[in-house]
Parts: structure tokens; sequence; C-alpha cells
């Protein structure tokens, strides 16, 4: 596969998207046949796709290897527990084989099905395509909500930041540096929370609602899954963080209203009320890739959003990530573990003895000297990254997307966003016409950020 703008120290990157344009190029030339797939998460909440593939016994193989990087893909964006197939006996028992707790998907089963839904996971096969479930959205109208006094809460990995906000004016915010991801008593956890809850509610008359902006998987206001949590037992997990942030409200008042989103959900939020846009897709650059998305109708919609997790290389000897055991994901390529994979190839040598965040620094000091071996690294990123917004868009309606975290900070983080840009345009013209790449302020994003999670509760 030769590529217009490739990413110059990965020449055997293979984008997501221009594998799939290629497969369906060709089975638009081949004997083809419709595959309806259904992802099934909590409440009976459905994403349905139909789609073509080449016909069965025609090339099953390719079929398979297209089928389940497509798949992964929507269960990390949407979620679910359930996938159910019509269409294609051999691409059902292809599936149903990969997603048992010893097969090849079996992280995404216990990922899914025991911590996410607490369901045990299944792959259904319907030999009538129309008697699956059909598409039904959770989308809702979260925040923007600025009448009265809130408290806006944001719980980072080494700091929390609190705010308390009356009529939408921030009259108050702090943040704390705390240590979530090394402490394995849920104690210091609910007391960090509550020591922001009531310092903010101390600066106001009342509390009128709480809103939390939290990284992790957040259902119902609860906590499936997060690395802040990391060294909690999984007793202690189920039986006092799950429900963290509804026992702290309670703390403040039986009845204060309270909403809890994903950290990524509430930036793109925050693009979005200081766009006054939609239609927002928001990508976290850090230790991991982190997604928020807000549709076109300006509501949050439920999906996970997990683009860490996203396969965006079809390239079989792609990078590793070590969590998952699965190859070519967002995560080796949008953090900081995407420079670091780079440096060799870059010719940068980097002091094993580093951690990934000084690993990091190092790569961007040299940056900040015009090392243009950095810079490569940079416009390699760029490539990765116009390719996979191309490949997003299939699952996304995007008009705007907002660019943060550590990796897209200085110099770097311009080449970075200009080499995207340049894929965009050439490649994928219709697209580039439409969606606008930002990188907000840092500042302001943290300010916004904490009108943003105030604003979520009605």
């Amino acid at each position: 596969m030769k590529l217009k703008y490739p990413a110059l120290l990965d020449p055997d990157f293979q984008p997501m998207e221009l594998v799939l344009r290629d497969y369906e190029e060709r089975m638009r030339n081949s004997a083809h046949q419709r595959l309806s797939i259904a992802l099934e998460r909590h409440k009976g909440y459905c994403e349905r796709f139909d789609f073509d593939i080449l016909q069965d016994g025609l090339n099953d193989e390719t079929n398979f290897a297209i089928v389940e990087r497509y798949i992964k893909t929507l269960l990390w964006v949407f979620g679910g527990w359930k996938i159910h197939v019509s269409g294609s006996r051999p691409v059902y028992e292809y599936l149903r084989a990969a997603y048992t707790r010893e097969g090849l998907r079996k992280f995404d089963v216990w990922f899914m099905g025991d911590r996410v839904y607490e369901r045990e996971f299944e792959v259904a096969y319907w030999e009538n395509p129309d008697d699956m479930p059909a598409t039904k959205h959770s989308a809702k109208a979260v925040g923007r909500h600025l009448n009265g006094c809130r408290i806006g809460f944001d719980a980072g990995g080494s700091d929390r930041k609190v705010s308390a906000v009356i009529d939408g004016e921030t009259v108050y915010s702090e943040e704390v540096v705390w240590h979530p991801k090394t402490q394995s008593d849920p104690q210091y956890h609910l007391d960090g929370i509550l020591d922001s809850f009531r310092t903010a509610a101390s600066k106001m008359p009342r509390v009128d609602g709480i809103g939390v902006s939290t990284a992790g998987v957040t259902i119902d206001n609860r906590i499936k899954v997060a690395a802040l949590f990391i060294k909690v037992s999984e007793e202690d997990f189920h039986s006092r963080v799950k429900d963290i942030y509804l026992t702290a409200a309670k703390a403040l008042g039986e009845n204060v209203p309270i909403e809890v989103a994903n950290d990524g959900d509430v930036t793109a939020l925050a693009g979005a009320m200081d766009l006054n846009e939609n239609g927002i897709l928001g990508i976290a650059m850090g230790t991991s890739e982190a997604g928020g998305y807000v549709d076109p109708n300006g509501n949050i919609t439920g999906w996970l959003n997990e683009l860490a997790f996203v396969p965006v290389d079809f390239n079989r000897d792609a990078a590793v990530d070590e969590w998952s055991g699965d190859y070519g994901c967002g995560v080796k390529y949008f953090s900081q573990d995407g420079v670091i994979k780079l440096a060799p190839a870059a010719g940068i040598d980097l002091d094993e003895s580093l951690t990934p965040a000084e690993k990091l620094s190092a790569v961007q000091k040299l940056m900040e000297q015009g090392d243009p071996r950095a810079a490569k690294i940079y416009e390699s990123i760029g490539s990765y990254f116009g390719y996979t917004l191309a490949f997003y868009a299939r699952f996304y309606e995007i008009n705007h997307v907002l660019i943060m975290g550590r990796v897209t900070s200085g110099e770097g983080g311009v080449i970075l966003l200009n080499r995207a840009r340049e894929v965009l345009q050439g490649e994928f013209p219709d697209l580039a016409a439409r969606i606008q790449l930002n990188i907000p302020d840092e500042s302001s994003r943290r300010v916004g950020q904490s009108i943003a999670a105030a604003s979520l509760p009605e």
C-alpha cells in the first residue's frame, strides 16, 4: 500500500480507512452479500450497521480480517455486551470463537462483559436480519445548564480540580495535587472528593447541582472502569468505588442532583460551549488516547468513545498494546507511547531508566531545540492522525476536532496538526472542507472544563 502522505518513520503503516476503501472497491467488483451487525449495550440501547462483504467461500480469511477489525472498532466506539449477527454463518462462527474468555478477543470480553456492563458477553446469530434489534440511541442533552449554584469537579490522575459556579460564572476554583493511582484505600479517594465538594460548596449560598468529569467509563453515574482506582481491590471497587460520586454528593444533601460523565465527553462539551458549535470530537493525547463526543444535536451520546482500543493500523506486525494484547490500536499512535515508539526510527536514543512521561519530555526538549529528528516524529504522528480521522468519520458526524494532551503541546503539536490537515486535504478533500482541527488554549480549556462539568446536571 503506497500512501500519498506516509508516516516517515513508519513505512509499514496501513491506515484502516484506506484498507477498508480497497476492500470495498474489490467487493463491488466481486460476488458479495449483505452482513448485518448490531451491538447491544445497557437498557437495550443498540447500534446497528448493515454493509456488504465478499461472498461466503470466496475469500473467508479476508472477510474475517476486515470484519474483526471493524467490529472491534464498533465495540470500543459504542460499547456493548452482545453482538448480533445476520447474513453470514462463517463470519458469525468466527466472531463467536473470537469473543470468548479464551479467544482472540478475551480482553474485550472481560472488559465489556465483566466490568462495564456486568453481563455475560454474547454473540448471537439471526437467520432473518429483519428480526434483529434496531438502532436505539441513548443520546441526551446533558450539560449547558448554567443557572443557579453549581459545583464542577474534574478528577485527574495527578490533581483534582473543583469550581464553584454561580449562573455560569466561576466564583472560585482550585487545583489540589493528589495521587489516586497509588492508593489502595477507597477512603483516600472519597476523602479527596468530599474535600473538593465541600470547599466549593462553602463559596456559595447553596448547592443546586454537582457535575463530575472523571477519567474512566461511566454508566448511569457509576464508575465501571477507571485507572484512577487501579490499586483498589476488586472487592473494594465493587462495594465502595462504583458509587463513590453518588456517596459524596449525598454528604452535601440527600437530594442534590449529580451528573457524572467521562472526562473526554466533558472536554468535548466544553469545546462545544466555547465554540457555540456541535459535532465535536475531542481527542487527548497523553498517557493514553482519550476521546469524547458531542453529537450534531448537542447531545452526549452515552457511547464509550474508548479510542485507545480502536484499531488504526491494519498491519499485523504493528505495535501491540500491553494491556489488551491487541495490535495497531490508537494508544500506540496517539499518546506518549506513540512518540516513544518512533524515537529509535528517528535516531533518538532514550534512556531506558526514564519513565514514559520523562521520555516524552526528552523528545519535546529536542523539539524546542529545533532538532529535525524530533520534528519527524510529530510529522509521522500527524500522518497517522490525518488518515485516522477519516476512519473515525465513518462513525462520528464531525464538524470540529479538538486535540489536547501533553503530546500536542509546543511546536510538535503544530507540526502534527499541519500534517494531519495536509493528509485530509490531499486524500479526503470532502472531509477537509467540513472538519476543522484545533488545539485549544490550555488555560482557557481548564476554565471551560470546570464550567462544562458544573453545567451537567439539570
